[in-house]
């Protein structure tokens, strides 16, 4: 560890997050949550029961080869016993039924009587030719005759029984043994997830791994969001399903799993953790399910690994700590970090909170360069906002701003898309704009020959051809508001 504090500085604490410390999520939370009831386990096991079928019970007798797959062991093996035993016994008492009705049983020591078996005298004499008969051990002391037609029927109605009751028996044991239910006890996930910038944005990371040398071949991750809520309507969706982009659209959900891999969620206005904060945390209840789909490599059967993350398993601030080291001639992975994550600075609040306080703090109210406002503006515009909408929205701030002051009336009004409804709002309602040079003198916008000026330069020749109106009006300790046209 020292090593490492060495090569990365002492910007980030260490966590260790195994299941033997209890309580690291605790760190962010300031009183422990109750444990409530998950959706799917950390296992990948889900947690639900089905419950008064009723009548539709019988479908599972409909894909009855599924329906015995999907037992238990012990009850496979106890179907597995329990058939062939009924079997052999009913095949036996069928022999031995023959030699009762054609009277073998008392002539069986008679050497001029040719019986239709030899030598089956009783029931356990019969058990014993049946046994002969179906396991192809050979005849020797106990063999069928010519003189006993019913006899060669009952052996082809055995033969073909028997066939049927193997290949349905075998072939189920067989698939159940060769599930790659087990393949996925060594893909691993994280025990938490994380929350942090990467790139830039808010990012929702965990990490997956393989523990075996042979690979997954066409990886696939989903995520799923679990979450309640209510329909405009009023109708109350307990557990409704959202999907979580992991990727899609960049090919990023397609695994290359040789290695340890973080799964990103970019955190953005399509997004629904849009407006999740350090702080709705504590109070948001949300199950994030996570499905790894693979082929085996090694018997070309499908996979699937699943596992999950409520609310206190996701570590707002967090990263997790690498664990690949290139030695001599190949990449090393250390295991034992896998579930360990570091603190790293993280803003508290939402992407929507960012978002706002990035319109509150525009230079409309004290732009600090014409290059920093344009920048801006342009955000604004590739996000999708709308210019116009996003400039109505610091309007109205302003002017609560100047109420509170008690410098200025209420307005009301609304901005549009349209350019001149722009010109006519901010000469309808001049009170809206905000601030001047000087604090102490708060000018509202009155220059009606600034704004005039302004705007068909700007729609004519952008930016640049705004210069000298800006300067010409800024000299008069005024701020003019420039919104992008909507062409």
């Amino acid at each position: 560890m020292s090593a490492l504090r060495r090569k990365f500085g002492d910007d980030y604490q260490v966590v260790t997050t195994s299941s033997s410390s209890s309580g690291f999520h605790q760190q962010q939370a300031s009183a422990p949550k109750k444990k409530r009831q998950r959706f799917v386990d950390k296992n990948g096991r889900c947690n639900v029961q089905h419950g008064n079928l009723g009548s539709e019970t019988s479908r599972y007798l409909s894909d009855l080869f599924t329906t015995l797959v999907d037992l238990k062991w012990r009850w496979n093996l106890f179907i597995f016993i329990l058939t062939y035993t009924v079997a052999w016994l009913f095949m036996a008492s069928m022999w031995w039924v023959i030699a009762y009705m054609r009277g073998d049983l008392n002539k069986a020591h008679d050497e001029k009587y040719t019986p239709c078996v030899a030598n089956v005298y009783n029931f356990p004499s019969a058990f014993l030719f049946f046994i002969e008969t179906e396991a192809t051990i050979g005849y020797g002391y106990r063999y069928i005759t010519d003189k006993c037609p019913e006899g060669i029927i009952l052996f082809l109605f055995q033969s073909i029984l028997g066939s049927i009751v193997d290949a349905f028996l075998i072939g189920c044991m067989f698939i159940k043994m060769s599930q790659p239910k087990k393949r996925a006890e060594t893909l691993m996930f994280s025990e938490h997830a994380a929350i942090s910038m990467r790139d830039g944005k808010l990012t929702l990371m965990f990490r997956v791994g393989n523990l075996r040398n042979s690979h997954m071949v066409s990886a696939q991750i989903r995520c799923k969001l679990l979450k309640s809520r209510q329909t405009p309507e009023g109708e109350f969706l307990p557990l409704d399903q959202l999907e979580l982009d992991v990727g899609f659209s960049t090919g990023a959900d397609q695994l290359f799993l040789v290695s340890p891999l973080t799964i990103c969620h970019v955190i953005d206005s399509k997004s629904p953790f849009y407006d999740l904060s350090q702080r709705s945390m504590q109070t948001e209840q949300f199950e994030i399910v996570v499905i790894l789909e693979g082929i085996v490599e090694t018997t070309g059967m499908t996979c699937q690994a699943r596992t999950s993350y409520t609310e206190d398993e996701v570590l707002w601030g967090h990263r997790f700590f690498p664990v690949i080291s290139l030695e001599e001639g190949f990449f090393k992975v250390d295991y034992s970090q896998f579930h360990a994550t570091f603190e790293v600075p993280t803003p508290p609040y939402s992407v929507k909170e960012q978002e706002e306080m990035l319109l509150m703090s525009s230079p409309l109210i004290a732009p600090a360069t014409e290059e920093a406002y344009w920048e801006v503006h342009r955000r604004e515009l590739a996000s999708g906002q709308g210019h116009l909408r996003a400039y109505g929205k610091r309007l109205a701030w302003a002017e609560s701003e100047e109420v509170k002051k008690g410098r200025a009336q209420p307005k009301r009004g609304r901005a549009t898309r349209s350019a001149s409804a722009l010109v006519w709002l901010e000469i309808k309602h001049p009170g809206w704009v905000l601030k001047s040079t000087s604090p102490s003198q708060p000018y509202p916008l009155l220059a009606f020959r600034c704004l005039q000026l302004l705007l068909p330069a700007f729609l004519t020749t952008g930016p640049a051809g705004c210069s000298p109106h800006l300067h010409g009006c800024r000299s008069r300790g005024m701020q003019i508001p420039v919104s992008l046209p909507s062409t």
